[in-house]
């Protein structure tokens, strides 16, 4: 077998395992099948390492960095053009206008500014890309995301600017339970009548799914360990 063949086989093995996690834990919770989806997050990974879980039937991918998406997913796309992208890290103003073009649905809107700069991108554009609240939900000074308190408002500015605004996403801090923040954030949406939760990655996943989450990022799991960057 060659060494592509074993890659697809491996990609294959993880993806499956993974899917069958997340259906097991939708059966648990009480949740249709497939009322989760599985974002692989495959920032810092090279084409050669995104395309085996391409043959292996995954189209939902995320990325940190809008620089970074842009040197490797034009040309993946060419040949696959159901993937949808996600931008799952935080967004500079300035690269608001790129990621509207390149992204379906960015995850970190939090902040004002952000918020008409994002408005004014989808008017000149024309693509209207889903957008999450990031709630910066364990109160972390070097975490991104919107305060708790200031959500109510910053979502009021969101949909006042017309932003496709379709949910919540927050990271808990690390190394502590995630339950509990998970549980937060799901009530945060459903107080203000959001239906999607971007929430879970692969160390906790199973715990966001049973607490609500609509969107799970999983990397390692699907990945291995993530390249360093020097």
């Amino acid at each position: 077998m060659s060494e592509d063949s074993n890659q697809t086989t491996a990609a294959a093995e993880r993806l499956a395992a993974v899917r069958e996690t997340i259906a097991r834990t939708e059966r648990m919770a009480g949740r249709a099948a497939g009322s989760v989806a599985l974002i692989a997050i495959s920032k810092t990974h090279e084409a050669d390492a995104i395309l085996p879980l391409i043959d292996a039937g995954q189209r939902l991918f995320g990325e940190n960095r809008v620089q970074e998406a842009q040197a490797k997913w034009p040309a993946l796309r060419e040949t696959h053009s159901d993937i949808a992208l996600h931008l799952v890290g935080q967004l500079q103003s300035n690269k608001a206008e790129d990621a509207v073009a390149l992204f379906d649905a960015i995850h970190s809107v939090d902040r004002p500014s952000l918020v008409s700069t994002l408005a004014r991108a989808m008017d000149k554009t024309g693509r209207r890309p889903e957008c999450f609240i990031q709630v910066n939900i364990g109160e972390e000074e070097q975490k991104g995301g919107c305060a708790i308190a200031e959500l109510p408002a910053l979502l009021a500015e969101a949909r006042a600017a017309d932003l496709p605004v379709v949910g919540l996403m927050a990271v808990p801090p690390a190394d502590v339970e995630p339950a509990p923040y998970f549980a937060l954030l799901d009530k945060f949406a459903r107080d203000h009548g959001l239906p999607g939760r971007s929430m879970g990655m692969s160390g906790d996943y199973e715990t966001a799914i049973m607490l609500g989450a609509t969107h799970v990022r999983v990397g390692t799991a699907l990945f291995g360990v993530r390249p360093k960057i020097e």
